[in-house]
């Protein structure tokens, strides 16, 4: 089976390369911005018309897109998680073979749900934020192409590679500089939001299973467990064996319009010789703060979907996603 693969410098991509590279029934071709791509091109500014002659080129039966922006400014996310997803639909229409496209959405796309209920693929979203906003766009483009196409809405990835703006990436830089400087604390933001984290391996995984599967439409891809994100967040202490504390820094968190819930001041302190339990405790709805930036305190993927359609499920649990997170940082060099 001949794949384009697009986005395979990404966090999510790497692993989807690694993944596809080592298939002997799989011919893969990287389209992207960089020297390393076999076809140099740019989503966000090459027209439809060019990406078709390439898809001509290459005639590929599967599309996989892992390319988008999970930071940056307004503009930078519609341009990178919207229009470029619009070039991608038009390009696959207009070549002479369209492929199938296989579209990795998020679970932002979904924004704020009842607390303790799994989050099917036919709730309503709502997201917030602009990075929502602009992923859920690009699905609707997919959706509406009349292509033979399936939208992976990947929830909480954690594991290996996982970039420093993220939380964990965020956490593990601050034990590593910690350790180094003999530091007793290291600053977070709140972490008592609840989180549905899948591995990188395992999402790789579902991609590689939805590119040669014939599903179509939204599938949900998680672990199917939410856990809260400061009892995550010490798991990685205990890998790092780091023994000061982890401190919440004070912030302003803005409720779920819904929860009927004021502006709070939210302080918080985890000693880091506190270990999790094996079961966190189910949250109320509504109970949780939310990240900075999306107010969302609870995510969890109903995962029936991909267990029954793409046959996957996760493989890798959160410990060792988590302690593989503080082996590659501590080994950064």
């Amino acid at each position: 089976m001949r794949v384009l693969l697009l986005g395979a410098d990404g966090f999510i991509g790497r692993r989807v390369t690694d993944r596809l590279l080592v298939d002997p029934e799989l011919q893969v071709t990287v389209l992207g911005r960089r020297d390393s791509a076999d076809i140099r091109f740019d989503l966000t500014t090459g027209s439809p018309g060019a990406l078709a002659r390439f898809l001509d080129a290459v005639a590929p039966q599967v599309v996989i897109n892992c390319a988008g922006a999970t930071y940056g400014s307004s503009r930078t996310l519609i341009r990178a998680n919207t229009l470029a997803v619009a070039t991608v639909c038009e390009g696959i229409r207009r070549s002479r073979e369209p492929a199938r496209l296989v579209h990795v959405g998020s679970a932002a796309e979904y924004g704020p749900v009842p607390g303790g209920v799994p989050v099917s693929e036919s709730a309503e979203p709502r997201p917030v934020g602009p990075y929502g906003v602009s992923k859920l766009a690009g699905t609707e483009l997919v959706l509406a192409s009349g292509l033979d196409a399936a939208v992976l809405r990947v929830f909480d990835v954690v594991g290996p590679g996982a970039p420093t703006a993220s939380l964990f990436g965020r956490l593990a830089e601050g034990l590593r500089r910690a350790l180094e400087r003999e530091e007793s604390q290291v600053r977070m933001p709140d972490l008592s939001g609840y989180r549905d984290f899948v591995d990188v391996r395992d999402v790789a995984r579902a991609i590689q299973a939805a590119a040669v599967s014939a599903a179509t439409g939204v599938i949900n891809i998680g672990s199917g467990h939410a856990v809260r994100a400061r009892e995550a967040a010490q798991l990685l202490v205990r890998a790092s064996g780091f023994e000061g504390s982890v401190v919440e820094e004070n912030r302003q968190v803005v409720l779920p319009a819904q929860a009927g819930g004021p502006v709070e001041h939210v302080p918080g302190h985890v000693p880091a010789h506190h270990l999790p339990g094996h079961r966190p405790a189910e949250p109320r709805p509504g109970e949780g703060r939310a990240p900075a930036g999306e107010p969302v305190p609870w995510r969890q993927a109903d995962v029936r979907t991909a267990r029954d359609r793409l046959g996957w499920r996760t493989q890798v649990p959160l410990e060792e996603s988590l302690g593989d997170v503080w082996l590659e940082t501590a080994c950064r060099v």
